[in-house]
């Protein structure tokens, strides 16, 4: 398997569920990432994944609800599960979480079984935690970039 980085910033997809911003499992781990599908107008950030057993273990969940929070998203995060691709074994815990960085639903860590995670994505309470709470509109670009 060969993996290389791409040579443009990812983008946003309108669906029915709102402005999806999607990246791949590496993505989790750069901020400037989420920051920037925020900027083209995503309301949802989707990272599938397929994270080791130590690496999940040690910064899955805590990745996926800090971009949560810093971008006021949704956070949809597939995780593949179990042994793969010549003995790999991946985390798995797939999970969906709130602008706030609640964890609204989460499949149940198992190596063996696939499951589903379903959660109400709610615009309005984007909305609201965006406009209660605009981080996005104090940030320093003019310093940070």
């Amino acid at each position: 398997m060969t993996v290389a980085r791409g040579d443009a910033a990812p983008d946003t997809v309108h669906t029915p569920l709102g402005v999806l911003g999607l990246a791949v499992c590496y993505d989790v781990r750069f901020p400037e990432v989420a920051q920037h599908l925020r900027r083209r107008g995503a309301q949802l950030l989707c990272y599938p994944s397929a994270f080791t057993q130590t690496t999940g273990a040690a910064h899955w969940e805590l990745l996926l609800r800090a971009r949560a929070v810093e971008s006021q998203a949704y956070v949809v995060a597939a995780a593949q599960i179990g042994r793969h691709c010549a003995g790999r074994v991946s985390f798995g815990d797939a999970m969906i979480v709130d602008p706030w960085g609640t964890v609204v639903a989460r499949c149940p860590r198992t190596l063996d079984e696939p499951t589903v995670a379903l959660a109400e994505i709610n615009l309005d309470y984007l909305d609201r935690v965006r406009r209660e709470m605009p981080v996005f509109s104090h940030r320093r670009t003019d310093i940070f970039g």
